[in-house]
């Protein structure tokens, strides 16, 4: 299963090899956000606490301060949606693996929290890494973190990575290729299991105004428009 797949990046490899070391090269790199790592939006104790874990969508990459990055603006946009107090924190690494962040989960400090969105796929995309290495990942960090958190863990779909206007082509097609396997790893691991996994898909971010300057990650406004999109889905916070 998915031969052609492996069978055209074989064929391509040397394109390929090429164009990822000179994207590398040419791509500006950016810093993770600085500032404060949680917060709230509304007065008293938060009725709805949000915990963003990943790579560097989590991590802020594309803004200056966490305030401007997916969790805050997230929880911005159900605060102003729902009038309730909304809390939020972050916990994302630049460039980070799957594999990487459970590693890293296991000493970090985490915070309570209602609900966990995980925002990764980016970096195992480049990386290769196995569809059943990144499914068991998956549930490892599901039982990893089963006893603290009991909502099921929110899969934010793996971006299309084909729509990155940074990636030269047929760098570019095959990186969508590839992140459109794990994106399926997510929707069936959500369907089979959705006493521990829940999938959400967003707008693609390709509007240039929506990207930061490297091109490849969101800005301020790329981040406010998908913490919008996700903000319309279903978090139990409405009557139905």
């Amino acid at each position: 299963m998915h031969a052609p797949f492996w069978l055209t990046t074989a064929l391509l490899f040397p394109v390929l090899l090429y164009q990822g070391k000179r994207t590398r090269r040419v791509t500006p790199r950016l810093p993770e956000a600085t500032g404060d790592c949680a917060g709230q939006y509304g007065e008293g104790e938060p009725v709805f606490r949000l915990l963003v874990l990943g790579e560097s969508t989590a991590a802020g990459v594309g803004v200056e301060n966490h305030a401007l990055g997916l969790a805050s603006q997230l929880a911005l946009q159900l605060h102003q949606r729902t009038g309730l107090c909304i809390g939020w924190s972050t916990f994302g690494v630049n460039g980070i693996r799957l594999g990487a962040l459970l590693d890293a989960l296991g000493s970090a400090d985490l915070p309570p929290a209602d609900a966990v969105l995980l925002s990764m796929g980016v970096n195992d995309t480049t990386g290769f890494t196995p569809r059943f290495r990144f499914r068991r990942q998956l549930i490892q960090l599901r039982e990893n973190l089963a006893t603290r958190y009991q909502a099921p863990i929110t899969l934010l779909s793996v971006p299309p990575m084909d729509k990155f206007s940074a990636l030269p082509a047929p760098l570019r097609q095959v990186m969508g290729w590839r992140a459109r396997q794990l994106d399926r790893v997510y929707q069936v691991l959500a369907a089979r299991k959705p006493e521990d996994f829940r999938y959400l898909g967003y707008p693609t971010v390709s509007d240039p105004a929506l990207l930061a300057r490297d091109g490849y990650h969101p800005s301020d406004k790329g981040y406010r428009a998908i913490a919008q999109a996700l903000a319309e889905q279903d978090w139990g916070l409405l009557p139905p």
